[in-house]
């Protein structure tokens, strides 16, 4: 890892975007909601970083604040996904028979599902909000974590310690909770760290189609949202967020897979 530049470079970059995130307050240099008819689509400059919109707003200071929302509604998505799809595996695969089979199938059928059209379809019906989002992401990502903690498992509860806990008289739930669950998590650490990447993309391509994050909250994909239909006048308007949406979702996906292989 430490001649790893690629590692490094993603890990300073998530660093930057969670610490400006979280002091997003302290070092945006204007209010994200100020309009400033003098500014409209201005280009980047030393007053205004990253350029103004189209109705005088900073993109600089937006970006930070949105830098803030994208960031927790992904984590909070993961959070859910991870916490359900550790639940459903551990489950499934300590008690096996008709239990796994049940199981097993319905997260198969799930997986059937093209992923974003099924999160497209649930946001129109229980409507665009922060929480619906994080809702339906975490909903609708923990499979593939099921299936991991499933395989650890079955391999788990062959091992002599859990034999001698049921010898112990020890509950199921004890099992699982005491031994099974912190013995399986190691590789859904690094699921979870993929699925950072994932849930920013999603987040931002449905804030993009104006089915996530609503105005005037700002998220990077509604920021690159708005600067769509000015994109050939005011370029930055799509640049800036585009390219921290790509930087943050390689970033995560480098990191992951780093710990993947160690």
């Amino acid at each position: 890892m430490k001649r790893d530049l690629l590692f490094w470079f993603s890990i300073v970059f998530i660093s930057i975007i969670v610490i400006s995130a979280i002091f997003a307050s302290y070092v945006a240099p204007y209010n994200p909601y100020d309009i400033d008819p003098n500014a409209i689509l201005q280009p980047p400059d030393l007053h205004h970083l990253f350029g103004t919109d189209r109705i005088g707003r900073d993109i600089f200071s937006r970006m930070l604040y949105a830098g803030r929302i994208s960031m927790e509604v992904s984590l909070i998505a993961v959070g859910i996904s991870t916490i359900v799809g550790v639940f459903v595996g551990a489950i499934s695969g300590y008690f096996s028979g008709w239990v796994d089979s049940v199981l097993m199938r319905f997260t198969d059928i799930m997986l059937t599902f093209p992923v974003f059209f099924l999160i497209l379809a649930v946001v129109v019906i229980v409507g665009p909000s922060i929480m619906n989002v994080m809702i339906v992401i975490g909903l609708t990502g923990w499979m593939g974590v099921a299936r991991m903690v499933r395989a650890e498992v079955l391999k788990i509860r062959q091992e002599n310690y859990i034999h001698a806990s049921k010898l112990l008289g020890k509950s199921d739930l004890y099992i699982i909770v005491k031994h099974i669950i912190p013995n399986a998590i190691s590789p859904v650490v690094v699921y979870a760290t993929l699925g950072i990447g994932s849930a920013i993309l999603t987040e931002s391509g449905l804030s993009f189609l104006g089915l996530g994050v609503q105005p005037p909250t700002a998220s990077w994909g509604s920021i690159l949202s708005e600067g769509k239909d000015v994109i050939d006048i005011a370029w930055w308007m799509s640049f800036f967020p585009g390219i921290v949406i790509f930087l943050s979702v390689v970033s995560f996906t480098v990191i992951g897979e780093k710990l993947k292989i160690k």
